[in-house]
């Protein structure tokens, strides 16, 4: 088995997110990847108007789940929800999806659908530049207050400004509705509220609740381990 770790919205060095369960795992024999999302800037291309959206962050996660043919966890983290709807979907390798905090889109579904009341607080949108990003100052109370002091102070420096356009583009598959799926819920989540975590998780075929903030992989890296293996 291997791991296919997608990242959420407006961070970039997936594998740097990953990287305290990647451990852990590595440890059991079993790798991980973290495939760079183009639309956060992360291969070369600047995000804007004009650059990178959900299309090209498809095909980027794509062509790591074709990279082989053994079988594949996806985990899926917040808007990489999104991105694995599409992407997954048709890949035979693929045999279980992992939902963390996620949103499980239905065809033709964007970003924007599961938005609650408004443009979150914790984000800052730039109309000229056409991005969006998370603001620094609250970044740790609203994603990361039950991380040590550690992953909270390196947290920032994975940043990154994300093309707004992806919050508007529909996805043109549905994975989670033809493979397996388990749906992480984050009780203590400020972020994405535990409550719409339970409404999105009605759409996955199981339901975990753990007592971990928005990055449990970060937060709780054994119980995330022990999920996965548990699969």
């Amino acid at each position: 088995m291997r791991i296919v770790f997608v990242h959420g919205a407006c961070v970039r060095d997936g594998s740097w997110w990953w990287h305290r369960t990647a451990e852990l795992l590595r440890e059991r024999g079993i790798p991980s990847a973290a495939p760079a999302l183009p639309s956060c800037g992360e291969t070369g291309v600047p995000a804007g108007s004009a650059g990178p959206g959900l299309p090209e962050d498809v095909a980027a996660v794509r062509r790591t789940l074709l990279d082989s043919d053994e079988p594949t966890v996806v985990v899926a983290h917040s808007y990489g929800g999104i991105v694995t709807a599409e992407a997954a979907a048709g890949i035979a390798s693929v045999r279980h999806l992992v939902l963390v905090s996620s949103y499980l889109p239905e065809v033709g579904q964007r970003l924007s659908d599961f938005s609650d009341a408004g443009p979150a607080p914790f984000l800052a949108a730039d109309p000229d530049a056409g991005t969006f990003g998370v603001r620094p100052e609250l970044l740790v109370d609203t994603f990361l207050q039950d991380c040590d002091s550690e992953v909270q102070a390196q947290a920032a420096d994975h940043l990154a400004r994300q093309s707004v356009q992806v919050t508007e583009q529909p996805v043109r598959a549905a994975a989670w509705q033809q493979v397996p799926s388990t749906y992480l819920v984050c009780a203590h989540d400020r972020g994405t509220p535990p409550r719409l975590q339970r409404e999105y998780a009605g759409r996955a075929g199981d339901v975990v609740e753990l007592d971990a903030g928005h990055h449990p992989f970060l937060s709780r890296p054994a119980a995330v381990r022990d999920l996965l293996l548990s699969l």
